[in-house]
């Protein structure tokens, strides 16, 4: 018998079972609620007070061991689990056998009072016991239990049930949302919530999805990011903003890429980059320290600190420490075109001196980059919207900080003169025009500029890709509760 067809035979007697509580007027689905006193982890912890006294739990039951007259059984609650000793001199000959009856994986709810076993194990002797709940398919086999990949994600409903530490992760990453918006609202920052819904393709890099408001009979994308409708909230007066907001982008799926995803972007007026650096810094130890308890951490075997401050480069220096090739020597575009060649990176006909520095550093420097770093000073080609730097206006105040490899996170002191802005998405929008997409310049933005933004600090980093740093997850799937699949059919 193979594994599908057994599976489809204990279902068949698992419902065949409901079918007799439902026949004899006792479905569990007519129970409405459970009265719990204690969560399972409040027992075990707090066992010195609670011994002798008598609590309520109720939750999955995850194995039964048969003693004859009495059974031991773990429930799995929210908290984590405790052994439940049931005996038929307390339930009774009739309750007792109805018990032995219920399946792995159903609910129950038990009252009872707790002890200790001889076995050292602290354990809820019950009194009386219930279904609150039926399962009407059997949990993996209690051995083999769910380890492929591709079902654990599927199905994350059964991988949080018989996978303890898969819960751990998302435990993980909600203590690391609510530290962000606690360091950040401690710093003066106001939590604001921005369309997701977007008019216009300005002609940023990464493709939208598209959809349709029906009402206005309007075609519109969802947000690829958050930054442009933040600094309005600064030109309105709003001094220091954060979002925390879901991202989709219709573009490639890996271990660091899902089609949605979480960032958190954060605006202050009247600072820069370097007030940015500073930022990012202490709130990247704050949630570790928040999360593990130590801003050391171990990510895929490489120890990882990140205790400020971080050392700072620029690129240019990056790309002659790395890649051994000097910005400062290249005379001219077709000159930096040829450096490009030779270090047998792709190169495009367009490309201009700062278009093939970011491509040495991307191809040849990011891989040398595993400790915290921060990489400063752009090229303009590649910062569309960072302000340009007084004293060399080929490159912007942007800076992207790296850790264990991979880009964590870009910053920029804002571009505030809406004359500059015009002009570099007006050749953005060409640029995508000439690719075949319909971009258009954000005129409404551009109007706000007008009207006056302060020098403004602006970063955004993703909030998936800080959790698995924090958890030690190899795959931004680990971390979503639901990624996105491609359909089994």
């Amino acid at each position: 018998m193979d594994r599908q067809q057994d599976i489809g035979e204990l279902s068949q007697i698992r419902r065949d079972k409901l079918s007799a509580l439902e026949a004899a007027g006792r479905s569990p689905y007519l129970v409405t609620r459970y009265e719990r006193t204690r969560q399972a982890e409040e027992v075990k912890s707090g066992f010195g007070a609670l011994e002798g006294q008598t609590v309520r739990v109720c939750g999955r039951q995850m194995s039964k061991r048969d003693m004859g007259k009495a059974f031991f059984c773990d429930l799995l609650d929210g908290s984590g689990r405790i052994q439940l000793y049931v005996k038929v001199d307390d339930l009774g000959e009739e309750a007792f056998a109805e018990f032995k009856r219920w399946d792995i994986g159903d609910i129950i709810g038990a009252e009872g009072t707790v002890f200790r076993t001889k076995r050292g194990e602290i354990s809820v002797h019950v009194r009386t016991i219930g279904l609150l709940s039926k399962s009407l398919r059997p949990l993996p086999e209690k051995f083999h239990g769910l380890t492929d990949m591709e079902t654990r994600y599927r199905q994350r409903y059964v991988d949080l049930i018989v996978n303890p530490e898969v819960r751990d992760v998302f435990v993980k990453r909600s203590k690391a949302m609510t530290a962000i918006r606690e360091f950040l609202t401690g710093e003066g920052f106001l939590e604001v919530d921005t369309p997701v819904l977007h008019l216009l393709d300005t002609g940023a890099a990464a493709r939208p999805f598209k959809t349709r408001l029906n009402a206005l009979d309007l075609p519109m994308l969802l947000r690829i990011e958050l930054e442009l409708y933040l600094k309005r909230l600064i030109v309105g007066g709003f001094d220091r903003v954060f979002e925390m907001g879901r991202i989709f982008r219709n573009e490639g799926m890996d271990h660091s890429h899902n089609p949605e995803f979480t960032m958190c972007e954060f605006y202050q007026a009247y600072t820069d980059y370097h007030g940015m650096m500073d930022l990012i810094e202490r709130l990247f130890a704050h949630v570790a320290v928040s999360v593990t308890g130590s801003a050391k951490l171990t990510y895929q075997g490489t120890d990882i600190d990140l205790t400020p401050p971080w050392p700072r480069l620029t690129m240019v220096d990056a790309v002659r420490k790395y890649a051994g090739t000097d910005y400062g020597g290249w005379e001219t575009d077709e000159a930096a075109r040829e450096a490009l060649r030779n270090l047998h990176i792709p190169c495009e006909a367009h490309f201009t001196k700062g278009d093939c520095l970011a491509a040495v550093f991307e191809e040849k420097c990011e891989e040398h980059l595993v400790q915290p770093v921060i990489i400063m000073d752009y090229p303009v080609e590649v910062s569309p919207l960072a302000k340009r730097k007084p004293d060399n206006p080929l490159f912007t105040e942007r800076f992207e900080f790296f850790i264990n490899r991979s880009e964590a996170g870009n910053a920029f002191s804002e571009l505030n003169d809406p004359i500059d802005q015009r002009g570099r998405f007006e050749k953005q929008v060409a640029l995508r025009r000439a690719q075949g997409v319909d971009a258009r310049v954000d005129e409404d933005f551009l109007a706000a500029l007008e009207y006056g933004m302060p020098p403004t600090g602006g970063l955004g980093f993703g909030v998936d890709r800080l959790v698995m740093l924090l958890t030690d997850s190899a795959s931004i799937r680990d971390v979503l509760l639901f990624p996105t699949m491609k359909p089994t059919e």
